[in-house]
């Protein structure tokens, strides 16, 4: 008997929220291969040019869609990435929106020295629930669960509700 193939998860949400902590969790507990677009992006140079504003990359999508394509198809993957809409819809059987409280969110993007404009940005994309807001209009409602990154009882409640999704999707 061939094993399953293992769905693949999409965890999206602000910078600072918290997904790449879920996603080193979730990798190593669940076995699935974790592909932190911006670290793709940013190795494979799959980067259009700099915005000097905002003191970041902005991502070719086109290469980074190129280069994930074969990958989705295997299966067990966990996407990370700040945006969400531009992944195919085919691609994920769950999609998970980290969210967080601004105090925590801007404590965290003042530590990595985000510079006025964009902290604010990412403030804003926060309050506003703009990522969510791009998941709800990128994919069916059915496979989209909000989670928190606050602390780390929120994450670990997190981690656990991505897992136990998990063991509900094997169970079909």
């Amino acid at each position: 008997m061939t094993e399953t193939i293992k769905p693949n998860i999409l965890i999206t949400g602000t910078p600072g929220v918290g997904k790449s902590y879920l996603c080193d969790r979730l990798a190593e507990q669940l076995k699935f291969t974790w592909l932190d677009c911006s670290k793709i992006a940013k190795e494979l140079n799959f980067i259009e040019e700099y915005d000097k504003e905002y003191d970041c990359p902005i991502l070719d999508e086109d290469k980074l869609m190129d280069h994930l394509e074969p990958l989705m198809a295997n299966g067990g993957n966990i996407v990370e990435y700040h945006g969400c809409d531009f992944f195919p819809e085919r691609w994920f059987q769950a999609v998970f929106v980290v969210s967080c409280a601004n105090d925590t969110l801007y404590d965290r993007l003042k530590e990595r020295n985000y510079n006025e404009k964009k902290l604010s940005s990412n403030i804003e994309c926060e309050i506003f629930g703009t990522i969510l807001e791009e998941a709800r209009d990128s994919y069916k409602s059915d496979i989209i669960y909000e989670i928190s990154g606050d602390t780390k009882a929120d994450a670990e409640k997190s981690l656990n509700t991505v897992k136990n999704w998990y063991s509900m999707w094997k169970r079909k």
